[in-house]
């Protein structure tokens, strides 16, 4: 595994390695609700460009968090779902988002 190449010390910082950015933990949480096409995705991350949500996916893919899924047709077919591993942060995501909250008084 390249983390372990880099040398990382702390479980933290692998953690933010895969997970961290604007987008990817976001993207993961919408993923762990339902398989969501790229289309799909793009909506739900209208303040992005396609070119940024297409790097993510690809880093969360290249990590083994996103499976992605192409049919052969025409136009292209191509959707998004959470591998093994992405569904495994999936109650991290949870407890972030209860923090998040709680942080915010909600």
């Amino acid at each position: 595994m390249i983390y372990r190449e880099k040398g990382y010390r702390c479980g933290i910082d692998v953690t933010l390695a895969v997970v961290g950015g604007k987008w990817k933990s976001s993207i993961l949480w919408h993923l762990a609700q339902e398989t969501m096409r790229f289309s799909d995705l793009q909506r739900q991350f209208s303040d992005t460009t396609r070119k940024m949500l297409t790097q993510q996916l690809r880093e969360l893919e290249a990590d083994g968090m996103v499976h992605r899924k192409v049919y052969p047709q025409v136009p292209p077919k191509v959707e998004y779902s959470l591998t093994e591993k992405g569904r495994s942060i999936h109650p991290i995501l949870e407890q972030m988002c209860a923090w998040g909250k709680a942080f915010v008084g909600e």
